[in-house]
């Protein structure tokens, strides 16, 4: 394979690493997948407790037979971002990813573990900042992706601004749905590509199938931007829920789970993702990527990966031929 993506060492078959997404959207399975396939799985921390983290860690393994990679997504907004972060290093995963903030501490403690870790940033400044603390690597992400958002830019706007600023290879996130766009980001000087929104609409991702068949129905004008109680705006499906919290509609929060380090509690982010993960998807918050319309079908994560890889093969026959 032509390309160069390589954190540590990991370095997989394909340039392609599927998103941490949380609640339970990624976790052992959909990671196992990914990583059996040929790309870089994500296991995310979001929402589930420290042993059920270990426990996904242990059945990713076993899923894939110790081969592959597997890694961690940890959110630094979270309370218990230390505890998770430590407990995957101790489980020897084969990297950390974290985004919503940076942790100075996260990169001691992954070079103490020896365990690579990688900042999600939105802008060269903090890629640069980053790079110095000791990101093995960065995944820099544009408004076009699902979840919360650090910028209103284009991925490939600031992507080679991105590039330019450090030495330490750079992953392309938001928006990537196809081989085509995998092409023009290793163009622009990436080594690779982060998808989530693509492998939510899989066979093996640890969403409830009315949270998929929510992605297969999506029309272009179906995502919104809502600003969660984390403090970012966040992109997701309208639903009965977006409706609810436009123009600072309140939701009575029944129980309060202390999980961020500053909420604005208008209602909990938490226990909407929980909502959406347990299958309902009108009174939850169903996080996508902005081109969720064009997926049409559920697939197999190996069969998703194959298409993409061929056209990825398609469009630098067809920009040699130009």
């Amino acid at each position: 394979m032509d390309h160069t993506l390589q954190i540590g060492h990991v370095k997989p078959n394909f340039p392609i690493m599927q998103g941490g997404m949380g609640v339970g959207i990624s976790l052992s399975k959909l990671a196992a997948a990914v990583a059996n396939a040929g790309g870089i799985g994500t296991i995310s921390g979001t929402g589930i407790s420290v042993e059920e983290l270990r426990d996904h860690i242990k059945t990713a393994r076993k899923l894939t037979n110790g081969k592959g990679y597997i890694g961690v997504n940890v959110l630094f907004a979270m309370t218990d971002f230390a505890e998770k972060m430590k407990a995957a290093m101790e489980e020897k995963v084969d990297f950390i990813i974290s985004g919503a903030g940076v942790s100075r501490d996260m990169y001691a403690w992954g070079r103490e573990y020896g365990v690579p870790v990688i900042s999600i940033v939105s802008t060269a400044r903090l890629a640069k900042i980053s790079e110095r603390l000791g990101a093995a690597a960065i995944v820099v992400e544009g408004h076009e992706a699902g979840g919360h958002l650090g910028t209103d830019r284009a991925l490939f706007d600031i992507l080679p601004e991105v590039v330019d600023a450090v030495k330490i290879p750079v992953v392309a996130a938001g928006g990537i749905l196809n081989g085509e766009d995998i092409a023009k980001a290793l163009e622009l000087g990436a080594s690779g590509v982060q998808m989530g929104t693509r492998f939510v609409a899989s066979d093996e991702c640890d969403a409830p199938l009315a949270f998929k068949q929510m992605y297969v129905d999506a029309k272009k004008a179906d995502t919104r931007l809502v600003k969660t109680t984390v403090g970012l705006e966040g992109r997701a499906i309208s639903n009965r829920f977006t409706e609810r919290i436009s123009d600072g509609g309140k939701i009575k929060i029944e129980k309060c789970y202390r999980c961020l380090k500053k909420c604005s509690f208008q209602f909990c982010t938490l226990d909407s993702l929980f909502k959406s993960m347990n299958g309902d998807v009108e009174d939850g918050l169903v996080f996508s990527g902005a081109r969720v319309h064009e997926i049409k079908n559920i697939s197999p994560v190996k069969d998703i990966i194959t298409r993409i890889m061929e056209e990825y093969q398609f469009s630098k026959k067809h920009a040699a031929n130009l």
